[in-house]
C-alpha cells in the first residue's frame, strides 16, 4: 500500500480528461502528495455516459464472461470505499421474460460464484463488506413468493429483501416473467454526486491544480529529458504545462491525445441514451429492475432505474430507445479516434431535436409498460442522460477497464464503466513506482487472490480523503451540478442513503 512521501512532490502528472476515470486517478495521486495538473474541457468533472448502477457482479450482462464479472464484483467493492457517499444502497432486481430465451438458472448458476468471491474478499478483509453479508448477496423469489409479498402493506423505507420486493410484487404482471425473480445486492450509483465528491475534494487539495473550461491543443514530448509539454486553451487563454508522467483519460475522445502522439490503437465509440420520466403517485421505495432482452431487438434488455421523488431513468437496449443506428463506430487505420456521425456529435454538445427527446421517452416508458402496467401514467421528467461510451479495442461485450502503456511516461486510461475507475488508478500507480517516479513506503499486504489492478482487497488502514467532506457538502454541489446540467435536482438524491 501506498502512502503519502515527501519525495513524490517531485514528481508532476499531467492528467488529460476529468471524467470518472481522470478525476479518479488525481484523487489517488494527490492523496499520495504527487502534484497534479487536471485538464477537463466542460466546466464540471465527471460529464459523459449515463452512470446510475453499481455493476457489482455485471448481472446487467449475460454475455461477458465469469472472470468479467468477478473483476466487476472486485471493482464495485473498491468504488463503493472509495465513494461510499454517491452510493444509492438499494437492490436490484433481475428478471427473465417469457419471451426470452434465457432462463433463471443461467444467472443463478454465475451468482454462486460470485457469491463466493465476495465471501473470500470480506473474510481477507471485513472492509469489503459494503453490499451486506455474503449470504445475503442474492435471494430468489417463486411466484408463490410474489404473491404472497404483494399483499402486504407497501414499506415508506425498506430494509429487508422482503420489503424491497412489495412495490415490484404488487405493480408487475408476473404472466410476462419466468420463476425464480432474483433480487441481487447491486446498488446504484449517482453520477453528480460522483462529480461533487470528486469536484470538492480535488479544490480542497494541496497537490491538485484542477483547470476545467480547459481544452488541449498539443502534445509534445521532449526526447531528452522525456518529459511532456502540454498546450492547451484554458478558459480562453493559451497555456503550456510541462509534466514528467502524462495520462490520456479522455473518454471517447482518448484517440484524438493518440493522434498528436502518434499512436494507433484499435478502439470502438458508442452513443448511448437514457431517458428520464417521472412517476408521481410512487413513494422512494422501488429497487432497480432489469428485464433481460436480447440487445438490438425490440426485445432488447430494460432497466428501470429509481431516483427519490417519482423520478425513474430508463434504458431499453433497443434501436428506437437507447441504442441509436450507426452509433457504434471503429478507428480505422489512419487515426485512433472513431468518428462518430455528425448528428450524434450533435446530440453529445447538447443539440438535441425536442421532439426526438418526446418520442424516445415516450417508447422507453412504453416498455417498462410492457412490464410494469401502472407505469403507464409515467411522463417526460427531464432531458435525456447521454454520452459517447468508449470500448478499447474491438470486442463490443467489454465492460471492465483497460490501462495501456504503449509509450515512455504515458498512461492510457480506458474506463468503460464507472466501478472500473480505482483499479485503473492504482494500476497506474504501480506504474510510476516501476518507474520509479513514486515512493513505496510500506510492504503490500496483498491478497493472493488478487491480479494487482487494486488495492481495495488489501487491508486498507488509511482513511479516503473523499470521507472528510460533510453530507451537506455534496448534496448541495451535487444538486448545483444537475441544474447546471438542466437536470431536475432530485436526480441529485439517493432513495436510500443508509449505508450498510
Amino acid at each position: 500500500m501506498l502512502y503519502q512521501n515527501s519525495e513524490n512532490s517531485n514528481v508532476c502528472v499531467g492528467i488529460i480528461g476529468g471524467g470518472i476515470g481522470g478525476a479518479t486517478i488525481a484523487l489517488r495521486l494527490s492523496e499520495l502528495g504527487v502534484n497534479v495538473v487536471l485538464l477537463e474541457k466542460e466546466t464540471s468533472l465527471i460529464n459523459g455516459p449515463p452512470m446510475c448502477h453499481l455493476h457489482a457482479g455485471g448481472n446487467l450482462y449475460r454475455e461477458i464472461s465469469d472472470q468479467q464479472c468477478i473483476e466487476l464484483l472486485k471493482q464495485s467493492i473498491s468504488t463503493a470505499r472509495l465513494y461510499r457517499d454517491a452510493i444509492d444502497y438499494r437492490p436490484t432486481i433481475v428478471a427473465v421474460p417469457l419471451q426470452d430465451n434465457g432462463q433463471p438458472s443461467d444467472v443463478i448458476k454465475r451468482l454462486k460464484v460470485l457469491q463466493q468471491e465476495y465471501a473470500k474478499l470480506i473474510a481477507f478483509d471485513p472492509q469489503n463488506q459494503v453490499l451486506g453479508p455474503a449470504s445475503q448477496y442474492f435471494t430468489l423469489y417463486e411466484r408463490q413468493d410474489i404473491e404472497k409479498l404483494a399483499q402486504l402493506a407497501t414499506p415508506k423505507n425498506p430494509k429487508t429483501s422482503d420489503e424491497w420486493m412489495i412495490s415490484f410484487a404488487q405493480n408487475a404482471d408476473l404472466n410476462q416473467l419466468k420463476f425464480p425473480l432474483i433480487l441481487v445486492q447491486e446498488f446504484g450509483i449517482s453520477v453528480f454526486r460522483l462529480a461533487a465528491i470528486a469536484s470538492l475534494t480535488l479544490e480542497k487539495s494541496d497537490s491538485c491544480r484542477l483547470l476545467t473550461s480547459s481544452y488541449v491543443t498539443s502534445v509534445i514530448q521532449d526526447k531528452t529529458s522525456k518529459k511532456w509539454v502540454v498546450e492547451a486553451k484554458c478558459s480562453e487563454k493559451n497555456e503550456t504545462f510541462e509534466v514528467d508522467y502524462l495520462i490520456n483519460a479522455c473518454g471517447f475522445q482518448t484517440g484524438t491525445i493518440d493522434n498528436m502522439i502518434g499512436l494507433l490503437p484499435k478502439r470502438m465509440v458508442e452513443f448511448k441514451a437514457a431517458y428520464v420520466s417521472y412517476w408521481p403517485s410512487e413513494q422512494n421505495n422501488w429497487p432497480e429492475i432489469i428485464f433481460y432482452g436480447e440487445r438490438g431487438t425490440k426485445n432488447g434488455m430494460t432497466q428501470l432505474t429509481p431516483y427519490p421523488n417519482g423520478y425513474f431513468q430508463i434504458h431499453a437496449m433497443t434501436p428506437e430507445v437507447t441504442l441509436f443506428e450507426d452509433g457504434l463506430v471503429s478507428s480505422e487505420l489512419e487515426s485512433a479516434q472513431p468518428q462518430l456521425d455528425k448528428k450524434y456529435l450533435a446530440k453529445v454538445n447538447n443539440q438535441w431535436d425536442p421532439q426526438v427527446v418526446k418520442t424516445r421517452t415516450a417508447k422507453a416508458i412504453d416498455k417498462v409498460t410492457g412490464f410494469i402496467p401502472s407505469f403507464g401514467n409515467a411522463t417526460l421528467g427531464g432531458p435525456p442522460m447521454f454520452g459517447a461510451q468508449q470500448i478499447p479495442g474491438a470486442d463490443a461485450t467489454l465492460r471492465v477497464a483497460n490501462v495501456s502503456f504503449e509509450y515512455d511516461n504515458y498512461a492510457r486510461c480506458e474506463i468503460v464503466k464507472a466501478s472500473s475507475a480505482l483499479p485503473a488508478a492504482n494500476t497506474i500507480i504501480n506504474n510510476l513506482v516501476e518507474h520509479g517516479m513514486l515512493f513505496n513506503n510500506s510492504t503490500s499486504d496483498s491478497n493472493p487472490s488478487d491480479d494487482n489492478t487494486s488495492d481495495t482487497h488489501t487491508s486498507q488502514t488509511r482513511v479516503s480523503i473523499t470521507y472528510s467532506l460533510t453530507e451537506l457538502e455534496i448534496s448541495q454541489r451535487a444538486e448545483q451540478l444537475a441544474l447546471e446540467r438542466n437536470f431536475p435536482k432530485d436526480l441529485a438524491g439517493r432513495t436510500n442513503p443508509n449505508f450498510i
